[in-house]
């Protein structure tokens, strides 16, 4: 660590473009990176600019959990734990839940236990066969006596006598079936036992698991405590109470860094944190881009341990003071509005006050006595374009129907941050919120919802790509996680926060709708050139 005396500015986490002495201290770090070894998988690295007590400033780095097996690395900050204590009792329970996972699958593969579930299985397909069988004909003897008691006319003893007889024949057919389950239970009283008391070690077994799991992932949150500026303690535990501490909580690059310049008695000033490496097979990291701590490990955690700095002030996006006259009409007629929404202007209002300003709070004073929820679709705050409202509870829900019907062809420009080699192509990433990072989307190939997006390109520049988009589905970020990932398009849109790196602005803009009027069906093609 180098030191150099320093005025202390307020501290900068870097939300979204690093202060200038992170970016430094982000590529000093880089340097020492670059001259080691390829990666196989990346890692999240972090930088944090202090100054000690005598105003002398420097910075420190770390890691997002383990570098290549451990914990500690030299140049590295130390992890927020004791990793003596947890070593203690760590290693022991690893090797207990080892062993129950070994026994667990060796329960579940046993041949002999399956070989009693799959003769289980086959006898009571057998009896399931007899059952209907039985069913068919007793059906028929059922069908029989009625025929014969519809024949049997007046009172007479005779008569009596059928009907007793075919009363009789239904009690038979009774019995019989009460005899043939009985005949099934105790024929497979002695498989279902067997296949019993295996299912019963393999419950145990997993509960077994799931118990001890939790009381050594309990024991690993307790070893987090972290201080705040002010000198507050908190455990991880009471940090994301009533709610369970994710697992690698307390792991990732900033609570580390910061963790440890608190005790050594280092005063923070800028945040940074930066991906090396190839891009995780879920998308959303791209090597040298700068992204902002996540949210759902890291936000409980830095909230408390950010009280008592003096912060610059996040951006607030949303807030961007917008020309009264956005959004510019492109179409209007008695029963719908197409407008163009600037970038920086929200589609609906935000959760507070200070967000109310957006697209459908400026359609409403415009268009007082238009009815329903107006807005028909919506656009991300940083993207422009096309937008289409209906007048009236009519033709809302009509244009709705084409929405999600995906009769509605949209077609999106956008500048990439890369050179593609490719003309066009076809992507199909499944998409999913990131749980522990939203509002982020990652691909998942098991969970996530299938999107697609066609494209081709317009024009290369500059070391820049110039593409149309063409959704097939309407995923949230789905352009943006499609451009970006390596399995994609290969190269983020210019200017994405999440997925790539700032610019002035998100380059992306919704420059063509077509769909069929509500009203009379008639094609309706609406464009709006890109204003970049």
């Amino acid at each position: 660590m180098r030191w150099a005396r320093a005025d202390m500015p307020a501290f900068s986490v870097g939300d979204s473009a690093p202060h200038p002495m992170a970016v430094r201290a982000a590529d000093a770090l880089w340097c020492r990176l670059e001259s080691a070894p390829p990666r196989d998988e990346g890692k999240m690295f972090g930088v944090l600019v202090v100054a000690d007590r005598d105003g002398r400033v420097g910075y420190t780095c770390g890691f997002s959990g383990m570098l290549d097996g451990q914990w500690d690395q030299p140049g590295f900050v130390p992890p927020a734990f004791d990793v003596e204590a947890r070593d203690a009792f760590w290693p022991a329970g690893e090797a207990e839940l080892g062993a129950t996972t070994a026994a667990l699958e060796a329960a579940r593969v046993d041949p002999e236990g399956q070989a009693q579930r799959h003769a289980l299985d086959a006898l009571r397909r057998h009896h399931a066969a007899e059952r209907d069988a039985l069913r068919a004909l007793h059906r028929r003897r059922r069908d029989e006596r009625a025929a014969a008691r519809a024949a049997l006319a007046g009172a007479d003893d005779a008569a009596a006598h059928a009907r007793h007889a075919l009363d009789q024949a239904s009690r038979g057919d009774a019995a019989e079936r009460r005899r043939l389950a009985a005949a099934h239970a105790a024929a497979a009283s002695a498989l279902e036992t067997l296949v019993a008391a295996r299912d019963r070690r393999i419950a145990a077994l997993e509960q077994h698991r799931a118990d001890r799991s939790r009381e050594l992932q309990q024991r690993v949150h307790d070893g987090y405590v972290f201080a705040n500026a002010r000198g507050e303690r908190r455990s991880l535990t009471a940090l994301f109470a009533p709610a369970v501490a994710p697992s690698g909580a307390g792991d990732c690059a900033a609570p580390k860094l910061l963790a440890h310049a608190f005790a050594n008695g280092l005063s923070p000033i800028a945040l940074a944190e930066r991906w090396w490496g190839p891009p995780p097979l879920a998308g959303g990291r791209r090597a040298g881009s700068f992204y902002p701590p996540c949210r759902g490990k890291c936000g409980p955690i830095l909230a408390h341990m950010f009280d008592g700095l003096t912060r610059e002030a996040s951006p607030v996006f949303g807030r961007a003071a917008v020309h009264p006259d956005e959004p510019r009409l492109v179409f209007e007629d008695d029963w719908l509005i197409v407008v163009d929404k600037p970038c920086e202007l929200l589609t609906v209002p935000g959760r507070t006050t200070d967000l109310a300003d957006s697209v459908l709070t400026r359609l409403r004073k415009r268009y007082p006595l238009a009815t329903g929820p107006l807005l028909v679709h919506r656009l991300d705050l940083q993207t422009s374009g096309l937008l289409v409202a209906a007048k009236d509870v009519v033709t809302h829900a009509r244009l709705q129907r084409q929405f999600a019907a995906r009769l509605v062809g949209k077609r999106y420009t956008a500048w990439l941050d890369g050179t593609i080699a490719r003309d066009r192509g076809v992507v199909e990433l499944p998409l999913r919120v990131d749980l522990d990072d939203r509002p982020r989307q990652i691909v998942d190939p098991i969970h996530g919802k299938p999107a697609r997006t066609d494209w081709y390109v317009i024009e290369r520049r500059a070391g820049r790509t110039r593409v149309a988009l063409l959704p097939r589905t309407g995923r949230t970020h789905q352009l943006r996680v499609h451009a970006a990932h390596p399995a994609g398009i290969g190269a983020p849109i210019v200017g994405d926060l999440l997925y790539g790196r700032p610019d002035h602005r998100l380059l992306l803009h919704a420059e063509q709708l077509r769909f069929a009027h509500p009203h009379d069906g008639r094609p309706l093609i609406v464009r709006s050139p890109a204003p970049f």
